[in-house]
């Protein structure tokens, strides 16, 4: 019921900003830290953000909701080690990407797409994108979902989200949920193979995949 009154909630809140404000322009070069003055960059109503939240002994590196006292994570960087201290960067660098900065040296790539980054915006949906230099759309978080999905997000065929590790550790849990190519909609221990054997649960909805596509390509 607590999840259910949160997802009516933060879809409250999506109706609220259908008019969008202009998304604020991350240029190359900006950067964020665990700990001063900037360590987010937030979307124009100021519901979500991406940036550093505090994760166990240090700080992890996601998108949350930043309308809440809770920093509640929806996307989390680097899940198989996503913890660090409080003198590391994260910078939209000159050269288009976007990394982790340590002063070990040892940078840690976050985003690192195939086309050139020119620039960067978070969004009211809680998608953050980076655009070429014409403002085509060249990532999105929205197709990179990690252990949640926001309204309007999709979890694509062959993409699966991941559950956390606990309520304080966003780091790689043990279950992950599938979406198969078949349009079933299945739940299986991580580190296992998509078989019937190895399912929790499933959705019951197999060959709807097959069929759904057949219509979309129908119609064009």
């Amino acid at each position: 019921m607590a999840a259910f009154l949160f997802f009516f909630l933060l879809t409250t809140f999506h109706s609220r900003i259908a008019a969008q404000q202009r998304p604020l322009n991350i240029s190359l070069g900006s950067s964020l830290t665990p700990t001063g003055n900037s360590s987010s960059w937030l979307s124009p109503s100021g519901i979500f953000a991406l940036g550093f939240y505090q994760q166990r002994n240090g700080y992890a590196v996601g998108i949350f909701l930043a309308g809440i006292p809770q920093k509640t994570a929806v996307w989390t960087a680097n899940r198989d080690s996503p913890i660090f201290s409080s003198n590391v960067s994260l910078i939209l660098s000159t050269d288009g990407r976007l990394i982790l900065q340590q002063p070990e040296g040892q940078d840690i790539t976050v985003v690192d797409p195939s086309e050139p980054i020119s620039s960067a915006s978070m969004l009211d949906s809680g998608n953050f994108v980076l655009y070429d230099s014409v403002k085509r759309i060249i990532w999105q978080s929205f197709e990179h979902p990690t252990n949640s999905l926001l309204p309007g997000q999709r979890l694509a065929a062959d993409q699966e989200l991941i559950s956390s590790a606990s309520e304080t550790d966003d780091s790689k849990g043990i279950f992950r949920l599938k979406m198969q190519t078949d349009g079933h909609l299945v739940q299986y221990p991580v580190g296992t193979t998509d078989v019937a054997e190895n399912s929790y649960w499933s959705s019951g909805t197999n060959g709807d995949g097959t069929k759904k596509r057949r219509l979309y390509e129908s119609r064009e």
